[in-house]
This record gives C-alpha cells, sequence and structure tokens, in this order.
C-alpha cells in the first residue's frame, strides 16, 4: 500500500531554478494581460480558459512537444474546426461536444499535434455565445500573442530554447 501512495504522490518533473519559475509566471501575467488588453481594445472577450493552460505549457514547460508552435496552432484548429462544425450542425446539443473533443483528440493524434488545451475549444464552442468566426479570431489572437511573447521571454536570461530545434 505504501508503494502505491509513493508511486501516486512521486513527482515526476526536474527541480527547476527560482528565477527560471518567476520568469515563467511572470511571462504568463504578461501574455494573458495583453490577450486581455487586446479584449478590451476590440470588445471581444478573448480570455478563454484554455489559453490559460497554453501558457502553462509555453512559459512553464517550453521544451514540452506540448508547447511547440504547430502543437499549439494546429492543434487549436482542429479542435475549432471541429467545435465550431458541431455547434452549427448540432446547436444546444451537449452530447455532441462530447463527441467533438474525442474526435479533436484523435486527429491532433494522428497528425502529431497534440496541445491538451485545446481540447477544451469544442466544450467552449457548444456552450457559449461566440459566433464561428469570433471563435477563430478569438484563438488566433490568442496563439499570436501567447507564441510572440514567449519567443521573447525565452530568450531573456535564464534562457530556454523554444521553440525546440529540429536536428
Amino acid at each position: 500500500m505504501r508503494r502505491h501512495i509513493r508511486t501516486l504522490t512521486a513527482r515526476h518533473e526536474p527541480k527547476g531554478h527560482f528565477v527560471a519559475h518567476l520568469k515563467s509566471g511572470s511571462g504568463a501575467v504578461v501574455g494573458l494581460s495583453a490577450v486581455g488588453g487586446l479584449a478590451s481594445l476590440t470588445g471581444i472577450p478573448m480570455l478563454i480558459a484554455p489559453l490559460g493552460a497554453t501558457a502553462v505549457l509555453m512559459f512553464g514547460q517550453p521544451a514540452s512537444p506540448l508547447a511547440q508552435p504547430i502543437n499549439v496552432f494546429a492543434g487549436y484548429f482542429i479542435a475549432t474546426l471541429l467545435g465550431v462544425g458541431a455547434a452549427m450542425a448540432f446547436p444546444g446539443l451537449w452530447e455532441v461536444s462530447a463527441v467533438a473533443v474525442g474526435l479533436s483528440i484523435a486527429l491532433m493524434l494522428m497528425f502529431r499535434v497534440t496541445h491538451p488545451p485545446a481540447g477544451a475549444i469544442p466544450l467552449v464552442a457548444t456552450a457559449s455565445p461566440y459566433q464561428s468566426g469570433t471563435l477563430f479570431v478569438v484563438v488566433l489572437a490568442g496563439c499570436i500573442s501567447l507564441l510572440l511573447l514567449a519567443l521573447v521571454l525565452h530568450w531573456i536570461p535564464p534562457r530556454a530554447q523554444y521553440p525546440r530545434r529540429v536536428d
């Protein structure tokens, strides 16, 4: 029993550096503030929950395959396409959002562009008042804003390689 508890509570992330952790948290604050500021200027509600999870990956785990730009953009594109399609084809049916999430996961895995926060987009698409075009704009603007800031932030010491280099 103790072994099982140890297995459940074992930490798998390596220890990091205090300054790097502060930099990651600050990056998320600035990145999501930029998205919020853009939302204020345009009047479009752009601060959606999946972008917060994307910030965790881009700023806190930049070496993760799940945080790479192609994963972020393609994962969100697939999920938004399926989520908007589901919301338009079957308005008001919550069951369809579950199917859209499952299909999004399957396609992200097939195309090797998995980005877990994108899996929430079909839920956003079917449960929110966003028009289809608006959701694409919100997701694209959020992704671009976070990506640009991540590129700058990871260039500042202590540096982190982002995006990962292809050998």
